[in-house]
């Protein structure tokens, strides 16, 4: 395998690591790698053929996961899911396991214009992105996306494979459960919990606990069920 970029500039000690998916998200969090010199990225597997045989910012697309055990065999140890998410944490929490199972490590990685308090707590297979705030005794689970300038305020509690999205601002003691997704620009007001699973569209302003599984959006944050259904009879009486 030819060197990847930057390789002859960084610690001699830095691992390899894979990247699974090959995606804009991955294309980041490359960015991040090399900037963070945590790990040099030695290849990427998607399950899209189309990129197979191709490089995403210089690293080459070996294939789709099934080629784990071959990278192992090549004496990668360490591995990010380089897959985001939009609402579903579902497959992200899958290629995690996945690597796990096949006995690679996970990587936590923190971009350097990111500020990561020292008494925070951040999970294996972690990403802070650009000018993300992670502030003092916050914890983080494994396999959590804080996208490029989220906030976590101090003292939070988030779950494992959750998405912080772009911009999106969780004000203190806030609790997120596993698989929840917090939409860019969202606003969630201190010491409430998000459920497991909820979804916090994009720009919401949450004044108020989310139960497990639901879709809340706009400002102040309702259930999209309440807000569709108050659209349709709207509409039936226009329409009667």
């Amino acid at each position: 395998m030819r060197p990847t970029h930057r390789q002859a500039s960084m610690p001699v000690d830095v691992p390899t690591c894979v990247i699974l998916g090959g995606g804009g998200h991955a294309r980041v969090l490359i960015d991040c790698l090399r900037a963070s010199e945590v790990a040099l990225p030695y290849a990427v597997l998607d399950a899209d053929r189309s990129l197979w045989g191709r490089e995403v910012l210089g690293v080459p697309v070996r294939g789709g996961d099934g080629l784990l055990p071959d990278l192992l065999r090549e004496g990668i140890r360490h591995f990010v899911v380089g897959v985001g998410g939009i609402g579903d944490n579902e497959p992200r929490r899958r290629l995690f396991e996945r690597a796990r199972r096949q006995g690679l490590t996970p990587l936590r990685v923190c971009h350097p214009s990111a500020m990561c308090s020292p008494s925070a707590v951040i999970g294996q297979g972690t990403v802070v992105f650009p000018h993300a705030v992670v502030n003092t005794g916050a914890r983080l689970g494994v396999n959590v996306i804080v996208n490029t300038s989220a906030v976590i305020e101090h003292d939070c509690v988030v779950g494992d494979h959750v998405h912080v999205a772009t911009g999106a601002v969780l004000c203190s003691t806030v609790h997120v459960g596993v698989l929840a997704h917090i939409g860019a620009g969202a606003v969630v007001r201190q010491c409430l919990t998000i459920g497991e699973g909820a979804v916090v569209g994009a720009g919401a302003a949450v004044v108020r606990d989310v139960p497990a599984g639901v879709t809340v959006f706009g400002v102040p944050a309702e259930p999209a069920d309440s807000i569709l259904g108050g659209v349709e009879d709207l509409r039936r009486e226009n329409l009667g």
